[in-house]
């Protein structure tokens, strides 16, 4: 009876070793491949319970998640003027494919980092060629990621990886050629600056000149204007000193007369010499006997 039992026990384990050595489960996280023999018999991309033959299959895990590869130095690149320039980019790929992966690299994952870096660096290399130290800094860098993307996940394609993105961190000049072209910069900004102050000298002198020609017509018309308008007042006071000659001579003379009078003795500290008997002193002289004559 115990022999019995002994066996049935016996049994049991070993069904139970076996069916857990047949047993195996997938993770969301990865993928499997079962080998037979060293071939590849099945790659299961989905999670869940498998079975495998004991002791003849067995099976290897790979990482179904997105992956970055990061360079720890950046990259020498030379653009179009023929510059050198330190790129520090990264990239993010997954596999798609186990099967094609592992047959491509093995399932090494340094393998696989290595292609996959040699592949963005020749791409980067050959874009970074065909532009200039400007566009690549500022101006064309999502135009260069996006095309770099698409260039490398056509290859990676090729040994059963995605290419997820691919991305420029940092791109800079290396110190002698900062300098340099700080150097440049500051002298293009300052060629700019000089342009402008003369431009603007330039119109300065354009302002003042129409000014001082503007100031000079209006002086001109305004003393034209006067030279008229006084020449208008002669003309109209000799008109009027015409009409009153003819109606009465000796008026218009007594009256001149009393205008030299008035113009002579202006202040009290005027002198003026001249001969008692001269015609100056005409109606002085002549006032009293005019007035008896009048009486």
């Amino acid at each position: 009876m115990s022999q019995r039992i002994n066996f049935f026990g016996g049994l049991v384990a070993a069904v139970l070793t076996v069916l857990a050595m047949s047993i195996f489960t997938v993770d969301q996280r990865q993928y499997a491949l079962v080998f037979q023999l060293g071939e590849v018999k099945r790659a299961i991309t989905e999670p869940g319970l498998y079975f495998k033959v004991p002791l003849v299959q067995n099976v290897r895990y790979f990482e179904k998640r997105i992956i970055t590869l990061d360079n720890a130095e950046p990259e020498r690149f030379i653009t179009s003027e023929k510059k050198n320039v330190l790129v520090d980019s990264y990239i993010k790929w997954r596999i798609v494919d186990p099967a094609l992966y592992y047959i491509s690299v093995g399932g090494d994952e340094a393998r696989a980092k290595t292609r996959l870096n040699q592949t963005v660096n020749a791409g980067l290399r050959e874009e970074f060629g065909k532009r200039t130290v400007q566009d690549v800094v500022s101006g064309s860098r999502d135009k260069i990621m996006d095309q770099m993307r698409e260039k490398a996940d056509a290859d990676s394609r090729k040994i059963g990886v995605q290419i997820v993105d691919v991305r420029l961190k940092r791109v800079e000049l290396p110190n002698e050629v900062s300098e340099a072209v700080y150097r440049r910069m500051e002298a293009e900004r300052k060629r700019v600056a000089n342009e402008l102050r003369s431009e603007g000298a330039a119109e300065a002198e354009k302002i003042r000149a129409d000014a001082d020609r503007q100031r000079e017509i209006l002086i001109a018309e305004a003393y034209r204007d006067a030279q008229k308008i006084k020449g208008e007042g002669d003309a109209k006071a000799t008109s009027i000193y015409g009409q009153a000659f003819s109606q009465n001579s000796e008026f218009y003379a007594f009256y001149r007369s009393l205008e030299a009078y008035r113009g002579s003795f202006k202040s009290k500290n005027d002198v003026l010499v001249v001969e008692p008997g001269g015609d100056f002193f005409k109606y002085m002289k002549n006032s009293g006997r005019g007035s008896d004559k009048h009486k």
